[in-house]
């Protein structure tokens, strides 16, 4: 599906020093679409999209917050490898990873009424990893960043890493994957505590936000702030 690049992910690929595969990444992404026997499937617009059905960044905008905050792990495991274990990473390929590593996941979900999710007629019998490779192999990209992709999801997945680069991206996803999904399910359960009632469509911020609610003021603290936001968001409807 055609969409404007979100400029902070056009910022990470414009990091990728290596000219033709940083625009091999740009020409995938101006188009998130896959052809299987003559049909073309796309899905949701990357903006909207989730990172997952209902585990971590399960919510509209979920996918490009996870890999801004993964890219964000990966650097920072690269300084580390570099700078205290003497190692070297080829970065170009770490960008690159984590860009596409779940970036054909909005073909495979369906936005059901309510805001939550389902599997697509394609992501029923695909998934995205799956996708992914194959789009990658029919598209010439290098088999070192095609191997990232395919063993992202480390031992779960069909191959586990064989490359620093790849272990790195697996090990940065799984991190901000399992935050994401802590920080939901904390948050979720402060609101259930103070309210009686479950608040199940929440975003990451509105989480965070709730914890630091919590933290300052403690339970009665946090009453008063989730009351007085409530009041303020049926006053702006």
């Amino acid at each position: 599906m055609k969409s404007k690049l979100d400029p902070r992910i056009r910022r990470i690929i414009n990091r990728i020093r290596d000219e033709s595969l940083r625009k091999k990444i740009l020409a995938f992404l101006s188009d998130l679409s896959v052809e299987i026997n003559g049909e073309r499937y796309s899905g949701l617009p990357l903006a909207e999209a989730p990172a997952s059905r209902s585990h971590h960044h399960s919510y509209p905008g979920g996918l490009i917050e996870h890999i801004l905050s993964t890219i964000n792990i990966a650097l920072a495991l690269c300084d580390s490898v570099e700078r205290i274990y003497g190692g070297r990473v080829d970065r170009d390929l770490v960008i690159g990873g984590v860009v596409l590593h779940d970036i054909l996941k909005p073909l495979t979900y369906y936005e059901k009424d309510g805001g939550s999710y389902r599997n697509s007629p394609l992501g029923e019998r695909l998934d995205h990893l799956t996708l992914l490779v194959s789009e990658m192999l029919k598209r010439n990209f290098p088999l070192s960043l095609i191997h990232i992709v395919a063993a992202s999801h480390g031992q779960a997945g069909p191959i586990s890493p064989k490359t620093i680069e790849a272990l790195i991206c697996h090990i940065a996803d799984d991190a901000d994957s399992k935050m994401n999904w802590e920080v939901l399910n904390a948050a979720k359960y402060l609101v259930r505590e103070v309210t009686g009632e479950p608040w199940d469509r929440m975003d990451s911020k509105m989480a965070f936000m709730i914890l630091a609610w919590k933290a300052e003021g403690g339970w009665e603290g946090l009453k008063s702030q989730i009351e007085e936001f409530k009041r303020k968001s049926s006053i702006c409807k």
